[in-house]
């Protein structure tokens, strides 16, 4: 077993790594990597497993970017474009946002109970953003054009153009940040700046996904204005998801390993009840806009038809999100560990499920065509497609066990007696 302690920054991180394999060489190196994972934790094996899956799902994609290419995905010139990993990616970049919307309850908008997942929510923030940026990278074959293409190209006038440079701010304000509260910095004047400009930009960013879609109009499914509006409020929900998972997972699934202010904030019913009411406002967006589509009789909305007689279609209505929602309002429930987690792990599924419907599921009409086609188009992901998309998973499982170890991710600042009556009498 390695004993790790924390190192105080970045510099630290990398000095300790050098010197380790400085001195036992690569492959002891690799061996204590994976020995990392040997403590009796969820977290440490969480490590263990995603940087092993990660290395061979990487090898994998890559050798079929190199040898194949776009032949690797199931991608028609005529028919769908955005494959298995546009959602992958969408999905990773909107939680990502919702877990920095999270972290703005307390960093921006004052809601110090909500102090004990800021530092979490931070860094899962970050490394979501990754996987997401990683997929998609797979997804455009040649992702270091963009070095040249995009500053020579300037595509001001491209909503994509502005979701890539609104992201890359969101990124670095993420780490700045992330780097802040490693410092113990919660509450200065530059702390309290980079937190506002990160929620800012994470508006912005994820508003600027949604206006990619929403602006095409040659995709009835996609198109409008609601679409921004829609992946804004269904961020915040993955975000929400996420943290109540994953700070139950750091601890093995047991409140009472959990230290004393994170522990008080899971046995109270202010985190559940955020979670219902999200929950609560992406069932009513999600069934709005499937009335919506099923009622009208615009060319090109046929698949909304097809959407409805999918099985995981209602697998994310009624288990997904309805099963959760009541859950999360029902008093004699919202407060217990198991009813927590599934909430939390049925919520980021429906959460995925949807994501591939909105983005796949708007693809399947042939464009210009509509009810003058007899059939939809048929569309299923290719191996190489399935490897990113598990690609994407195990990095978020690597680095989440890693910071686990590492930076202790549920610190939080110290509050006055006043504040930890509040809390105590919330609890």
């Amino acid at each position: 077993m390695i004993a790790i302690k924390q190192p105080r920054d970045f510099a630290e991180v990398f000095r300790m790594l050098g010197e380790l394999y400085r001195e036992v060489g690569a492959m002891e190196f690799l061996r204590i990597s994976l020995n990392l994972g040997r403590t009796p934790s969820v977290a440490g094996n969480m490590w263990k497993w995603g940087l092993i899956g990660s290395l061979i799902t990487f090898a994998w994609c890559m050798y079929m970017e190199v040898a194949e290419g776009h032949r690797a995905l199931n991608m028609l010139s005529d028919g769908i474009n955005w494959g298995a990993q546009i959602p992958t990616y969408v999905f990773f970049a909107l939680t990502s946002s919702g877990l920095t919307m999270i972290a703005a309850m307390p960093m921006v908008f004052g809601f110090k109970q909500f102090y004990p997942i800021a530092k979490r929510c931070i860094w899962l923030s970050i490394i979501t953003l990754g996987a997401g940026f990683t997929v998609l990278a797979f997804e455009l074959g040649h992702p270091f054009r963009m070095l040249w293409a995009v500053p020579t190209g300037l595509q001001v006038m491209s909503p994509m153009f502005w979701m890539g440079v609104f992201y890359t701010i969101d990124l670095a304000l993420l780490i700045i940040k992330f780097y802040l509260l490693w410092q113990d910095d919660w509450d200065s004047g530059l702390s309290h700046f980079i937190g506002t400009a990160s929620f800012v930009a994470v508006i912005l960013a994820s508003g600027m996904l949604g206006l990619l879609f929403g602006s095409m109009v040659m995709r009835p499914m996609w198109y409008g204005s609601f679409t921004s509006i829609y992946f804004m409020l269904t961020a915040a929900l993955s975000g929400a998801a996420m943290i109540v998972l994953s700070a139950y997972i750091a601890y093995g699934f047991k409140r009472e390993r959990m230290p004393e202010t994170l522990r008080r904030l899971a046995s109270t019913d202010e985190l559940p009840k955020v979670f219902a009411t999200l929950i609560g406002i992406a069932l009513v967006m999600i069934l709005t806009r499937m009335w919506t589509g099923l009622w009208s009789n615009l060319d090109g909305l046929e698949g909304f038809h097809q959407l409805v007689k999918s099985p995981l279609f209602h697998f994310e209505i009624w288990i997904g999100l309805a099963v959760p929602f009541f859950a999360m309002m029902n008093p004699g429930t919202n407060r217990k560990v198991g009813w927590q987690v599934a909430s939390a792990v049925l919520v980021l599924v429906a959460m995925y499920i949807n994501r591939y419907e909105f983005i796949v599921g708007g693809q399947v009409v042939p464009m210009f065509k509509g009810v003058s086609l007899n059939s939809l188009i048929a569309y299923t992901p290719s191996v190489t497609e399935w490897m990113s998309i598990l690609l994407g998973f195990t990095i978020v499982s690597m680095f989440y066990g890693l910071g686990e170890k590492l930076f202790e991710l549920s610190a939080s600042p110290k509050l006055s007696a006043a504040e930890e009556a509040t809390q105590a009498a919330r609890a």
